[in-house]
């Protein structure tokens, strides 16, 4: 079990999209200002954009845990919504469920899930319909 010495939550609200990009912002922010090896931190940055988007696009709201340790750090979304009916098919790049209002205005291109798996060292997904998504990112330090 990882002894994690930072831990912090990030509310996403569902269709926030005026607001889209800031709890990962904030994530960059923060490591950057820890010293965290920039390929590592566009890495999560990457990672942590794509989920927020997933987060407001698709879910009826969750939330972003950003955890630390000297070994790694882990990003942890939870979400409650619909759930995902075919994840091997949502990790397929331009698929995508997303609604208009999210196309029109340049979201949705079905790029979210397999950039957060190319980006991080370890990618876990748990999804239950009609209840949410669990997402588990690693990103090893060093």
């Amino acid at each position: 079990m990882q002894d994690y010495t930072m831990v912090d939550v990030y509310d996403v609200k569902a269709l926030a999209y005026a607001t889209a990009g800031d709890a990962s912002a904030t994530i960059k922010r923060k490591l950057k200002q820890l010293g965290v090896d920039s390929a590592i931190l566009r890495r999560v940055a990457v990672a942590s954009y794509e989920a927020e988007l997933n987060l407001i696009i698709h879910s009826r709201g969750g939330s972003i845990t950003l955890q630390m340790s000297p070994q790694e750090i882990r990003l942890l979304t939870r979400d409650v919504g619909p759930g995902i009916p075919d994840i091997e098919k949502a990790l397929q790049e331009g698929y995508s469920t997303a609604n208009e209002e999210a196309r029109n205005m340049g979201f949705g291109a079905g790029m979210g899930l397999p950039n957060m798996k190319r980006n991080a060292d370890a990618f876990q997904i748990q999804s239950e319909l009609g209840a949410g998504t669990q997402i588990e990112m690693r990103f090893r330090l060093g």
